[in-house]
């Protein structure tokens, strides 16, 4: 019955598990231990991501349905924005910090639109509530990011005197 859905479902779990690769991965390359953490937080929320949407893959591969509820009282949380402490880049590393918060923008954007896509092919209540939560997430994410990579390449720029300014 959930065939189309679970095929999805899989997808979405490899994708969130990509993500905790990659923060996982710039975290190791953060030179700050503000950085550090940032990251690690977010590849800690992508684990999360892949828990949840594992749980909802169990559920319907088992015939039931889960209701959007249950998953939101085992702890989801969307984080706020002010939780993520980014520290100022030093000079040397910010053409790697500009490549990571691109290549992150890149991922978020993905997701989202991968998330969207995927409420149009499903049919549980609890894909599309998850799938609604999911999409908040990332765009916090995306915000994330977004607002990290304008300040490196405004300070960039004007580094190698290219500012438009």
């Amino acid at each position: 019955m959930y065939k189309e859905e679970l095929a999805i479902i899989s997808q979405a779990v490899l994708n969130e598990m990509e993500g905790y690769e990659f923060y996982k991965m710039a975290g190791d390359q953060a030179k700050t231990q503000g950085n550090k953490e940032a990251f690690m937080r977010l590849a800690n929320e992508e684990l999360k991501h892949a828990e949840y949407l594992k749980k909802l893959w169990t559920s319907l591969s088992n015939g039931g349905e889960l209701k959007i509820e249950e998953i939101l009282s085992s702890g989801i949380d969307i984080p706020s924005p002010e939780i993520y402490r980014w520290d100022k880049v030093d000079k040397a590393y910010a053409t790697l910090a500009m490549s990571i918060y691109g290549i992150g923008m890149q991922m978020e954007k993905n997701s989202i639109d991968f998330y969207e896509d995927a409420k149009k092919k499903v049919s549980s209540e609890s894909s599309l509530g998850l799938f609604d939560l999911l999409i908040k997430w990332e765009k916090i994410h995306l915000e994330q990011f977004t607002n990290q990579y304008q300040l490196l390449k405004e300070e960039w720029w004007a580094e190698q005197q290219f500012a438009p300014f």
